[in-house]
């Protein structure tokens, strides 16, 4: 089955040329947006003695930073949707280096809580999405391996933040490693000014003729064909065109009405209640296990270096013929690994133990990242993209928010790190199962409704011949 809606864009993406420079400016901006809020877990420890707070209240720092992201996410794809992906991303790229700077003067872990946590997850919702979206205008044959090596960002700059922050506190403290954080982070305005828009002119899709016929009855009746054949389409299919106008005014409601999205959308839900705490408590983890810092903060840079490399690995692998058909069962076979890692997690003893998980969870985390929003697009078209993530994103800022500190609430009621991971697994591995069960229905359904249509269009076409030749039979009698 070919990826879904990808014909309906209006023009032929380049796949290519100007492509690999967004691809590099989505890299930056993508690798900004998720390992920021990963890094900062190198100064939890410190600030949480600084301003004598619990593991459940330190954890909202980096919890409230992502769902802002993440609820930032329909403004954010309203914006790309009227003014484009460039502006958007420059102004997200301000908005994080001034968070930074004012929760460089915080008095107060609410201070914190608006400074990093709004202002800067908003912010990163404004690089997130725009860099995203247009990865899905310039790539179309190429998209999963273009999504993939994007998404590498965010492991590349984890692996760099991690151990720079360590070095940054001990040199700078805290507050002086958030003026620092503030500088860097306008790396992203560079990647933004990178985002020109694809020029849809000159990659413009000719329209379909009809094809040639041998006698003027099979000419008239192609056309009789094609215009009976539009009248046939599915209601799911009519949504999804009244869907396309909508999405280019504010954002497209109807997505609501589609199969794959609703699954989709479901198994994300549960999901994200276990997807970033894991990676927030690691370092935090192994400092409890009695690890010094340096060595704890190594962990956080294997973990990205094996999901570095991991993540263009699966969208080379999701690019080709065996696997994008069904790409959707990847993903299912992602989601579930990710599982299984953290209920073997509290299995690991010593700094030994912990490495072999953080190498695993490297490959299970890079290979779901990978493929989160390709599958998205691959059920919902590049052409709604861009309000498909937005809507999916306000709904999961609710786990993205609530996932981490109640993780910390675990940790702090048994006051041991197993029972969090074990949650965790239990909340990755059931939507895994989910998918595999939905994603065999959903294609199923798909491949009946494929031969419907058909069906359909060999029967109307059958009858739409027979119907002018009996009019050219009768024309003939006539004269």
């Amino acid at each position: 089955m070919p990826p879904a809606e990808v014909t309906n864009l209006g023009y032929t993406p380049p796949d290519g040329g100007w492509g690999w420079a967004i691809v590099f400016s989505a890299f930056i901006s993508i690798g900004f947006s998720y390992a920021f809020p990963k890094s900062l877990t190198i100064y939890f420890k410190e600030i949480q003695e600084y301003f004598s707070v619990s593991y459940s209240e330190i954890a909202w720092v980096s919890s409230v930073m992502l769902a802002s992201m993440y609820a930032g996410g329909p403004i954010s794809s309203i914006l790309v949707n009227r003014y484009g992906s460039r502006p958007v991303v420059l102004v997200g790229g301000l908005m994080v280096c001034s968070a930074m700077v004012l929760a460089s003067f915080g008095t107060s872990i609410i201070h914190l809580y608006l400074c990093v946590g709004v202002i800067g997850g908003f912010g990163l919702a404004f690089n997130l999405q725009p860099a995203l979206t247009i990865i899905g205008t310039y790539f179309q044959v190429k998209r999963p391996l273009a999504n993939g090596l994007a998404m590498t960002g965010s492991p590349v700059v984890l692996c760099t933040l991690a151990p720079l922050n360590q070095f940054l506190f001990d040199s700078f403290g805290w507050r002086g490693s958030f003026l620092i954080l503030g500088s860097i982070v306008l790396n992203c305005c560079v990647a933004g000014a990178l985002m020109r828009p694809v020029n849809k002119r000159a990659n413009a899709k000719p329209r379909n003729e009809s094809p040639k016929c041998n006698g003027a009855a099979e000419e008239a009746a192609a056309v009789d064909t094609s215009t009976r054949s539009a009248n046939l389409l599915t209601e799911e299919s009519q949504s999804e065109r009244k869907g396309q106008s909508n999405a280019h005014k504010l954002i497209d409601l109807s997505l609501f009405k589609h199969r794959g999205f609703l699954i989709y959308l479901a198994g994300n839900v549960v999901m994200f209640f276990g997807f970033f705490a894991p990676v927030v408590f690691l370092a935090p983890y192994a400092k409890h296990l009695g690890i010094d810092e340096y060595s704890a903060a190594f962990l956080l840079s294997i973990f990205a270096l094996v999901d570095m490399f991991i993540r263009p690995a699966t969208g080379f692998i999701g690019n080709t013929k065996w696997v994008r058909p069904r790409i959707q069962y990847f993903f299912s076979f992602a989601v579930s690994y990710n599982g299984v890692c953290h209920l073997l997690c509290p299995l690991a003893s010593g700094y030994l133990g912990l490495v072999v998980y953080a190498v695993f969870f490297g490959l299970a985390f890079g290979m779901l990242s990978a493929l989160l929003f390709e599958v998205l697009m691959d059920l919902v078209g590049a052409h709604r993209f861009s309000s498909a993530v937005g809507l999916v994103t306000i709904i999961e800022c609710g786990p993205v928010l609530l996932g981490p500190p109640l993780s910390g609430a675990l940790v702090d009621i048994f006051g041991d790190y197993k029972y969090m991971y074990y949650a965790c697994g239990v909340f990755m591995l059931a939507p895994g199962i989910f998918f595999f069960i939905m994603h065999y229905y959903n294609y199923k359904k798909l491949d009946e409704e494929q031969r419907r249509s058909v069906t359909v269009e060999m029967r109307t076409s059958e009858e739409a011949v027979e119907l002018k030749m009996n009019e050219d039979v009768k024309t003939v009698d006539e004269n």
